[in-house]
């Protein structure tokens, strides 16, 4: 047996996998994992890792069953290793003790004259082979091979037996010393490279400087280890998964509540007011029902209540509007009365009849919204739509503001394409969306031009009202079209608005199947856009006109319609 290289680490042997030998099932199966794209199955798992809660649950008691089992494992082993070796390791210690007591008398028993390699080949004879000893007890330390080396003390060299073998120089020089020593290597054992232990003592011989050296292969004790460690292996596998099961099984109990608590919040949210949890038990999750379904029952009637009470409203508003159209009718006669014999009141009596009838024609434009609105409210808004270009309902719009331009001294610009826009829509409630936008837009103007632009696309119109006024807030383009909402309430009214105008707008832009959008900024001015289908019952995707100033940009340079669904707009106002 000879020794090869020192090696004070553990190692473990086993046969190496072959790759070539391969089925063509696995190789389609490598195949496939080759072609799928990690990205895709990174996202997927993280969108599970995301809405899972359970998967959270499975995965983290997965990872820290597999950490403690292999820190028990791990633990294990180091133990088991250094017993095995501490037994082993006393047991040569003790047998080294005697056999070198057994060489000793062989080397006396020896004649002098006779050369030293005869010598050391007659004591090792006289150890046995392999473990037993030369009165034939076997020795409980297990096989090992003698070595017997006197070391080159006058320059002819070194003296070895077996002739071939070799004894690691650290060792021999700690055996040199006077020292009883040891060290792990790795030997060659019947052809095969193998863990082993060397013992080296010295010897107190007619010999000078006789070493004996005992090399036991740790083949059992790897043997063991890896009996173990298969052990350790299957014992952990099967606790990593009755770990994972039990996880599961723990987390369903706890995710099914919570799932059938989303299930029933979202059937609630969509208008089931009855739907309740199911209570069972009196735990914490059977507790969590009982709030869960206190709250929905609260919230149940309170959005009852509040359903009762805006049906009321509406109905409120509907019936006051209407049962103030005949005393209204009356005092417009009396006042109209009044007018034709104007000329003969003095000042003061004829300046307050123009008064009057400055505030009943207001009062008579809020009557008419709030029908208009309460319409709207009850359903009962149809539109009466007829194919025609819109450019005509542009300029009467405009045309019917222009004395409250002119009163502003705001110049209001027109842009539109020479060829008619033809659409299905209903023409008087869009003159009046966009007559309500552009006297929206001539009171915040700051007497500075007003432009209103018309585009088509084949699916789309749109109209687009800008000024350079005053601007709005972050967080008001959803406040617009608020009812009664003003920006700034100590500003004047010029178009004498009754607050309703730009509700009314939105409300006539949904009929259509289209969108009024808003956009602002303090000191820029503002925009509102229309956009409707050509069609009538037309979907929308975007629009041929730009509502931000980073929409005009990308308008120009891509030259592509403006996508709705990216641009800020009325959906919070909406909701």
């Amino acid at each position: 047996m000879t020794a090869r290289r020192p090696d004070d680490a553990a190692a473990s042997s086993g046969d190496e996998r072959d790759t070539r030998d391969m089925t063509d099932s696995s190789s389609t199966l490598l195949e496939r994992i080759r072609d799928l794209d990690l990205t895709v199955l990174g996202m997927r798992f993280a969108r599970m890792w995301r809405r899972s809660l359970q998967l959270r649950v499975v995965t983290s008691t997965l990872a820290l069953s597999m950490g403690v089992i292999l820190t028990i494992a791990f633990m294990l082993q180091s133990q088991m290793a250094a017993q095995l070796l501490s037994t082993k390791l006393d047991a040569a210690v003790e047998q080294a003790g005697r056999l070198r007591v057994t060489v000793e008398a062989q080397i006396a028993a020896t004649d002098e004259g006779t050369s030293e390699q005869s010598r050391l080949d007659q004591a090792r004879s006289a150890l046995g082979e392999r473990g037993i000893a030369s009165d034939g007890e076997s020795v409980h330390a297990g096989t090992f091979d003698p070595i017997l080396v006197v070391p080159d003390q006058t320059g002819r060299g070194q003296v070895v037996s077996p002739a071939d073998s070799q004894v690691p120089p650290e060792l021999q020089s700690l055996v040199q010393r006077g020292r009883v020593a040891y060290q792990y290597v790795t030997v060659d054992f019947r052809g095969e490279p193998a863990k082993a232990l060397i013992i080296g003592t010295p010897t107190d011989s007619s010999i000078p400087g006789l070493e004996l050296y005992l090399v036991y292969p740790l083949i059992a004790e790897e043997q063991t280890l890896g009996i173990m460690r298969g052990i350790v292996a299957t014992a952990g596998l099967a606790i990593i998964v009755l770990s994972a099961a039990i996880a599961w099984m723990v987390a369903r109990q706890v995710v099914l509540p919570v799932r059938q608590a989303a299930s029933i919040a979202q059937r609630f949210a969509n208008g089931h007011l009855k739907e309740r949890m199911v209570i069972r038990g009196e735990d914490d999750v059977a507790r969590l029902a009982m709030a869960f379904n206190d709250m929905a029952q609260s919230l149940s009637d309170q959005i009852t209540q509040l359903e009762e009470f805006g049906d009321l409203q509406k109905r409120f508003t509907s019936d006051v509007s209407h049962e103030l159209r005949t005393p209204l009718t009356t005092v417009r006669m009396a006042a109209d009365i009044i007018s034709d014999s104007a000329g003969d009141l003095d000042p003061p009596t004829k300046r307050a009849v123009e008064l009057l009838e400055s505030e009943l024609d207001r009062f008579e434009s809020l009557l008419t919204d709030l029908l208009e609105v309460s319409r709207h409210d009850a359903g009962m808004a149809e539109l009466s739509v007829t194919a025609l270009d819109v450019r005509g309902a542009v300029e009467d719009a405009v045309s019917t503001v222009s004395h409250i331009a002119e009163s502003a001294g705001v110049q209001v610009e027109l842009d539109m394409p020479a060829e008619p826009v033809v659409a299905e829509v209903d023409s008087r409630r869009v003159e009046r969306i966009l007559r309500n936008l552009v006297a929206n837009a001539l009171d915040h103007s700051e007497s500075k031009p007003v432009r209103v632009t018309l585009r088509g696309s084949e699916a789309a119109l749109a109209v687009s009202v800008r000024d350079h006024g005053v601007g709005l807030k972050p967080g008001e383009e959803s406040l617009v079209f608020n009812r009664f909402w003003r920006a700034d309430p100590s500003r004047v009214r010029r178009s004498g608005g009754t607050g309703l105008g730009l509700a009314i707008a939105l409300e006539d832009a949904r009929l259509h199947g289209g969108r009024l959008d808003c956009w602002g900024s303090p000191g820029e001015g503002s925009c509102f856009r229309l956009t409707i289908p050509r069609r009538h019952g037309g979907t929308l995707t975007s629009s041929p006109l730009p509502l931000t100033p980073e929409d005009e940009a990308r308008l120009v340079s891509t030259g592509s319609p403006t996508p709705l669904d990216r641009v800020p707009g009325t959906e919070e106002a909406r909701s």
